[in-house]
């Protein structure tokens, strides 16, 4: 038999203790890889929510806090719907510093018919909106007419196929990027289709209007110039307008990301006390191991096999249960966190979004790397303690 044999066979004569150095590197590679995706998804979560909201400032019915926090409000899109005057977007575009306010229509529907749930409807203005319209351009090449609406990736319904909302037919022209909020299950359209909305909703009990006859916004998303102090602007516009609420977009992400923090520090400091345990856990095995076929190489030894050929024998060892490990360790991560994405979100209150594919596999090799040299540093630390032994005094120690 061959010498390069040797390594495979020692580990298939051994079957329980090679599967217990595979089980250690497993639960290494698992913890680094679904941490690492985790700790991943949520920052290209907050990263995409914060690309998609663009606003400085937010202006809401005073309400609205009531009825949702704003955090919520980040997070989830919109929740519910509220109402304020649509004249409050005039009084809003008036004041110093207002480079752009775009106003948006919060309408949830009863029941959509693509989906068991309710769904929320936004209204925007295309003329002047730059948080919603930029991202169903890279979808839709052209304006949303009326009776036309863009759906979140969320919504089953897909481009061609008709939304029934409130009894009212829409047609589906555009589906949205993933974005790992509550904005990929929300409903799309210009200011007309939402007139129409509120009308039918009306229609069926959901009162809307503030006064009879009167138009009505939600929100009012704002855009402050350059050279101007957003806290002063926000201070104005809560001082000056009656019945409103006015709320830094940034003030929300800081508590988001303070969120996000707390949970990547954790889900470190989980993954770091791994690496120890694991690799103080290797140590001893492999420890073990050469303590327990010191015989066993004695007699390679006298039989001529080189020093250099054992700590060879003994770093392949390693090696192919590193591999081994590695790849059921990521495999486990994977099976344990991508069909649970959206439980995840759920139970953090935070967004998640997944990775590309791309950024994914450069993971998964990182950590399989990762995950072979520390079982390749275990095995030289062993490999360096039997180069120590002498072979004949093994031998009489065991006679």
């Amino acid at each position: 038999m061959g010498a390069s044999h040797l390594p495979i066979k020692n580990l298939l004569r051994r079957p329980g203790r090679t599967a217990a150095l595979v089980l250690l590197t497993a639960l290494l590679a698992a913890s680094v890889f679904g941490g690492s995706v985790v700790v991943s998804s949520l920052r290209s979560g907050l990263n995409s929510l914060e690309a998609r909201l663009g606003a400085d400032i937010i202006v809401m019915p005073a309400e609205a806090e009531s009825k949702v926090s704003f955090k919520n409000l980040l997070l989830q899109g919109t929740a519910g719907a509220f109402y304020m005057d649509a004249s409050t977007l005039d009084q809003v575009r008036e004041a110093q510093g207002v480079e752009i306010a775009a106003p948006q229509v919060f309408l949830a529907s009863l029941k959509a018919d693509c989906c068991a749930i309710k769904v929320q409807i936004i209204g925007i203005d295309p003329e002047v909106d730059f948080t919603i319209k930029p991202w169903i351009d890279e979808r839709c090449s052209r304006e949303l007419c009326d009776m036309e609406v863009a759906v979140g990736c969320d919504v089953t319904a897909g481009v061609g196929e008709t939304l029934k909302i409130y009894d009212q037919t829409t047609h589906v022209v555009a589906k949205l990027a993933e974005t790992g909020t509550g904005l990929d299950t929300a409903v799309y359209c210009n200011m007309e289709t939402m007139r129409k909305l509120l009308a039918a909703a009306e229609a069926k009990g959901v009162t809307h209007k503030i006064t009879s006859g009167s138009d009505v916004i939600s929100a009012v998303y704002v855009k402050v110039k350059d050279g101007y102090d957003v806290g002063q602007v926000n201070t104005w516009l809560n001082g000056h307008i009656r019945k409103v609420t006015a709320v830094r977009a940034r003030s929300m992400f800081t508590d988001v990301s303070d969120s996000l923090s707390g949970i990547s520090q954790a889900a470190w400091a989980m993954i770091g006390a791994v690496w120890a345990l694991a690799l103080v856990i290797l140590l001893i095995a492999y420890a073990m191991m050469i303590h327990e076929r010191r015989r066993e190489f004695a007699v390679l030894r006298l039989l001529g096999v080189s020093r250099r050929g054992l700590r060879r024998e003994i770093m392949t060892e390693a090696l192919l249960c590193g591999l081994a490990g590695a790849l059921a360790g990521v495999g486990i991560a994977a099976l344990g966190v991508f069909p649970f994405t959206t439980l995840i979100e759920t139970r953090l209150g935070l967004p998640y979004l997944t990775p590309s594919a791309g950024v994914l596999i450069k993971m998964a090799g990182g950590t399989m790397l990762a995950t072979v040299l520390v079982g390749l540093l275990a095995g030289t630390w062993a490999a360096a303690r039997l180069s120590r032994t002498d072979p004949g005094t093994t031998l009489r120690e065991g006679a």
